[in-house]
């Protein structure tokens, strides 16, 4: 059985193929004008346990990721640790230790940041959030706030 004509003319397969191609390109441009106004919506958790965590040395930093963002851990001289977002609150830059200056800072457009994440100078409009660190065992606990405190109502 031999068919007498085709199924797709070829200007239906060509209106399929720019229909789907304007499809494409239009999600192509809306997704991110969606992510900006709606913003994520994966839900950050309240702490993170830090399995087998190596400590950095006094002076030194390490990376690690908080829910969907990076995060940064330092130790001071003294060996307290302190962990703050590693997100710039100027442009989202990825912030970095620096241990010869002895503060926070942002590449993109030299914001600087002390070691209580306070901005010192540069562009960012507001500090880093900082977060809750407690040894236990071998492990870190990273949380938003100090887990024993009770909850106040403002």
């Amino acid at each position: 059985m031999k068919l007498t004509e085709s199924l797709f003319s070829r200007r239906r397969f060509l209106n399929g193929l720019i229909g789907v191609g304007g499809a494409g390109l239009l999600s192509y441009l809306l997704y991110p004008i969606s992510r900006f106004v709606w913003g994520n919506s994966a839900i950050e958790p309240e702490s993170v346990l830090l399995k087998d965590f190596t400590e950095p040395s006094a002076g030194e930093s390490a990376f690690f990721r908080y829910g969907s963002h990076p995060a940064l851990i330092l130790k001071t001289e003294s060996g307290e640790l302190r962990a703050f977002t590693a997100v710039c609150t100027h442009l989202n830059c990825t912030v970095q230790y620096d241990a010869a200056r002895k503060h926070i800072w942002c590449a993109c457009h030299q914001g600087v940041f002390d070691l209580d994440g306070k901005n010192v100078s540069g562009p960012p409009p507001r500090p880093l959030m900082k977060y809750y660190v407690e040894r236990k065992g071998r492990d870190l606990l990273v949380a938003l706030k100090n887990p024993s405190e009770p909850n106040r109502k403002s």
